[in-house]
């Protein structure tokens, strides 16, 4: 009996040890190809940094897995008339030092996100002015009627007024400007995680916010986000245990990620259109051996190249499979988007050729595609095959590959005459990407419409599209500008390029068609 007393007392004592023992630490490791610019997330540039900053910060309304629009921030909200909106916030909300979140704060972030220096004053541009009713009730008045307010706020993060005034980061600050301040290090949200620590081009790790407002669906203990540019080091690091996921996968590695014991490739749909834009307004071209004409500027010059151009065969040969071949410049997944309008001109090089000849080029010309690097799955193996299907009608065509910053600021600066681009349309509605792709900037676009296509009706229309309400006059509208875009071949579609993740067994995530990473929804075995 002495025994068995001395045995029980030994077995409880080891069972209370392992039961007070911490159990194995769930870390996330995640490799991207590039690091976000800062943690301020009105200073953030591009879908991966919005994407990241959600993580910490977040929206009045958020999208759920399927893209619709959820409360966030705001618990509910409603019209009052066409241009006022009432929006009740959420209460018992805390910023992760502590501070309470009320309307104050939604004041001072709107406040700042116009302010000089803000990268996002986009998304509150139709906003006129936004009105405290109460601590927990604003009203928000816009300049006019706006159908997709509710798709721009969710882009829109709110800052903590208290915190942001105590640290003298009122205003948005470059990280590599003159000015600095708090928010470019630091962070103090409201989401599901908080910043355990940064350093900039090295590494990021993430912390589990325990007071966050809603339920968080994952088991994290801490997040490590780490940039790494070259894709085939991603690659290795996931192959060799050091990862919990990679992205993007390029096409070359998908194949060992499948083979190798412990992996799979999550694969799925993504919103980005790859197209080719043309210099259509210079009547010289920059990088072309055409003297003292723009062949751009001929509609036969420009449905010739895009007759020229075999998606099949880049999505089969270059792709390898995973790509969507389509004729618009958005894809399923985007409001406004509508199978019937989504018809491509067939590929047929005889007529290319036949279109040139008649525009006085049956001879060709050469021609400088500006083509960026790692920015979008296989671009320069794009770039490469296009050049090769244009030469069989011949256009000579020199890619010239750049970096993904010396190419955008080409880019931005229009000193492009042929270029490949990839779009998401921010608030993932088509009538921004009219508004901004298919006008040109001095009529109300953006410097991505860097070939400066533009039509008069499409401007017209883009103008109403912006104010319609009434969703089918808006949705005939869209399907109006797309059919001009289509028949001036204004632009050349090529593909919805498909998400490829790399990821380890035993985690489980879910991969949205807007590629973003939501941590807060990740489980580990």
């Amino acid at each position: 009996m002495r025994v068995r007393g001395v045995l029980a007392g030994i077995l409880t004592l080891v069972v209370a040890l392992c039961v007070g023992l911490p159990i194995e630490a769930r870390t996330f490791r995640v490799a991207f190809e590039r690091d976000v610019a800062s943690m301020d997330p009105y200073v953030r540039t591009g879908s991966h940094a919005s994407a990241f900053h959600h993580n910490i910060y977040e929206p009045l309304v958020r999208y759920d897995a399927q893209l619709e629009i959820e409360p966030a921030l705001a618990a509910r909200w409603r019209t009052v008339n066409p241009v006022t909106w009432h929006f009740e916030l959420r209460r018992g909300v805390r910023f992760h030092d502590g501070n309470v979140f009320d309307a104050d704060d939604v004041l001072f972030s709107f406040a700042r996100v116009r302010a000089e220096g803000s990268d996002v004053a986009g998304f509150v541009e139709s906003i006129k002015q936004i009105r405290k009713l109460d601590s927990y009730t604003l009203e928000v008045v816009t300049k006019a009627p706006d159908p997709t307010l509710l798709n721009a706020l969710a882009h829109w993060y709110i800052m903590d007024r208290e915190w942001a005034r105590e640290k003298g980061a009122e205003q948005p600050a470059e990280p590599t400007g003159p000015r600095s301040n708090h928010a470019l290090l630091h962070a103090n949200g409201t989401g599901p995680f908080r910043l355990g620590e940064r350093r900039p081009g090295v590494r990021t790790i993430l912390e589990p916010n325990p007071d966050w407002w809603d339920e968080p669906r994952h088991n994290l203990d801490r997040v490590i986000v780490t940039p790494i540019e070259s894709a085939q080091k991603r690659t290795e690091a996931l192959l060799s245990g050091k990862l919990s996921l990679t992205l993007p996968l390029l096409s070359r590695d998908i194949e060992r990620i499948d083979r190798a014991e412990g992996l799979r490739v999550l694969r799925g749909p993504d919103l980005r259109t790859v197209f080719l834009g043309m210099d259509q307004f210079r009547d010289h071209l920059l990088y072309a051996d055409v003297e003292d004409a723009n062949p751009f500027q001929d509609r036969r010059v420009r449905r010739a190249i895009y007759q020229a151009i075999d998606v099949e065969a880049i999505r089969r040969e270059v792709m390898g499979g995973a790509s969507r071949p389509t004729g618009l410049l958005i894809g399923p997944g985007v409001s406004g988007y509508r199978e019937m309008v989504d018809r491509r001109m067939p590929y047929d090089p005889e007529r290319a050729r036949a279109l040139l000849a008649e525009a006085g080029y049956a001879q060709g010309f050469g021609i400088t595609l500006d083509c960026p690097q790692g920015r979008y799955v296989n671009d320069v193996q794009i770039c490469t095959a296009v050049a090769g299907m244009l030469l069989e009608v011949g256009i000579r065509v020199t890619p010239a590959v750049h970096d993904t910053r010396k190419f955008f600021k080409k880019l931005l600066n229009g000193d492009v005459s042929f270029y490949l681009l990839g779009w998401t349309p921010g608030d993932l509605d088509a009538g921004s990407v009219v508004r901004d792709l298919l006008v040109p900037p001095h009529e109300g676009g953006l410097d991505w419409n860097a070939g400066r296509f533009g039509n008069r009706e499409i401007t017209r229309l883009s103008r109403r599209i912006d104010g319609e309400v009434d969703i089918a006059k808006r949705q005939a509208m869209i399907d109006q500008c797309f059919r001009i875009m289509h028949e001036e071949a204004g632009y050349i579609p090529l593909h919805q390029q498909a998400l490829a993740w790399g990821v380890r067994d035993g985690v489980d995530l879910a991969q949205r068609p807007d590629n973003a990473l939501h941590y807060w929804t990740v489980r580990m075995e």
